[in-house]
């Protein structure tokens, strides 16, 4: 190694941007401050090889939000994740949302030099009832079924996979039967659509560490990342005309101002009464009856622009 800092490149190759311009244009301007050595990985198993062959390195993601999480998941099994050991990121994926609420760039070249010349900024992340990581936000309901359509539809229509699966999705949902509970306290709404008991159908439950999903849309537009709480976004709207409208406002960031729509912060979410789809980091899967998720506050740490 030379006297440059080492870095460790991890491409996704499964993602496709394993043999493209884009990362040239990553390892070209990390190499201008960098001794960088590339992995290329398609699956866990990879990740867990590549970080174990090159444990003094520091580690840049080149990728999107499931990238992303996908490094952290890795760091956390092999005990190197820590705020004291930040990791880079160089957006590079199709939504990007964690990058977009950190301020990172989105161009390859300038995400490299904004990594080189970043500082540390420690931030939370969430952890399931198994200890899964992860980075920016679940979303149970609707925003899984939605995400699970944008899956199917992103080679074929990129960024815009998000906005078409949402619509495909909120066609057919009509919502699902659940109880949240933030910090042991049950989400009750006085507002037209919901029962007295927080037991109603919920159209979804979004728990946020990140401002954003879907490639830029602000679910909780006041989330922040390292505040120590999460933003819990609970949306009962469930009737046709309701759907259509709380569409419109959340396109429109006024969803957050609808009667059916309840805002809180607490740092341990709960959601019972399933089975619900959910989508976490990009990752689809399902509470069969019951499932939580408690905020680490400062567990890890982001190279940012200064």
């Amino acid at each position: 190694m030379s006297g440059k800092p080492g870095m460790l490149l991890v491409v996704n190759r499964s993602a496709g941007t394993a043999e493209d311009e884009r990362v040239e244009a990553a390892v070209a301007g990390l190499r201008a401050g960098a001794d960088v050595a590339v992995a290329a990985t398609a699956d866990a198993g990879d990740l867990d090889e590549a970080l174990g062959a090159h444990p003094g390195r520091r580690v840049v993601v080149l990728g999107g939000d499931g990238s992303v999480h996908a490094v952290v998941a890795a760091l956390d099994r092999a005990g190197r994740l820590s705020p004291d050991e930040p990791v880079g990121i160089i957006a590079c994926g199709t939504g990007n949302d964690l990058a977009r609420t950190l301020g990172l760039p989105l161009d390859p070249a300038d995400g490299a030099a904004a990594v080189l010349a970043g500082v540390p900024r420690r931030l939370d992340l969430l952890r399931d009832d198994a200890g899964a990581v992860v980075v920016n936000a679940v979303h149970a309901g609707v925003g899984a079924e939605a995400a699970a359509e944008a899956h199917r539809l992103k080679q074929r229509l990129g960024a815009a996979a998000y906005p078409v699966g949402a619509a495909i999705a909120g066609l057919g949902d009509t919502g699902w039967p659940l109880r949240v509970e933030v910090d042991g306290q049950v989400a009750v709404h006085e507002g037209e659509g919901w029962a007295a008991d927080g037991e109603q159908p919920v159209l979804m439950v979004g728990v946020c560490n990140g401002a954003t999903i879907g490639g830029g849309t602000a679910l909780a537009p006041d989330a922040r990342p390292d505040d120590g709480l999460a933003d819990v976004v609970v949306c009962a709207a469930t009737g046709p005309v309701a759907r259509a409208a709380y569409a419109a406002a959340l396109t429109a960031g006024r969803h957050v101002d609808r009667p059916d729509v309840l805002v809180l912060r607490g740092r341990e979410v709960r959601i019972s009464g399933g089975p619900v789809p959910v989508d976490a980091d990009g990752e689809l899967g399902e509470v069969q009856d019951a499932g939580g998720w408690r905020l680490a506050h400062h567990a890890w740490s982001v190279l940012v622009p200064r």
